[in-house]
């Protein structure tokens, strides 16, 4: 019986990731200031498309596969946008800020 190996693309991409998640967590315990964030939003992007391209195999699809996966990414985007904004707009934010008057 023949050995199985897994395709070289998926193990290119586990380390990709790997290597992301070390970067991840090396970037969390640096003082950047607000660097940090964007850090990790750009490490967290990286990320995603690694994602996107291997293991939903989008790289590999048509158009419409494309349009309909960022039209899901287009909607999720909206509800978190939401979600932030009804968080964002809450009397008393951040709640360690109440006033009282003596």
């Amino acid at each position: 019986m023949k050995n199985w190996r897994p395709p070289r693309i998926l193990l290119l991409s586990w380390a990709g990731l790997l290597t992301l998640l070390a970067l991840t967590i090396f970037g969390a315990y640096q003082p950047l200031g607000s660097f940090n964030t964007g850090l990790a939003l750009t490490i967290a992007l990286a990320k995603a498309l690694i994602v996107l391209a291997i293991f939903m195999e989008l790289r590999q699809r048509n158009a419409l596969t494309i349009a309909f996966a960022g039209a899901g990414f287009f909607w999720l985007a909206i509800m978190l946008w939401l979600a932030l904004a009804d968080f964002v707009t809450r009397p008393n934010f951040p709640p360690g800020q109440i006033f009282m008057p003596s």
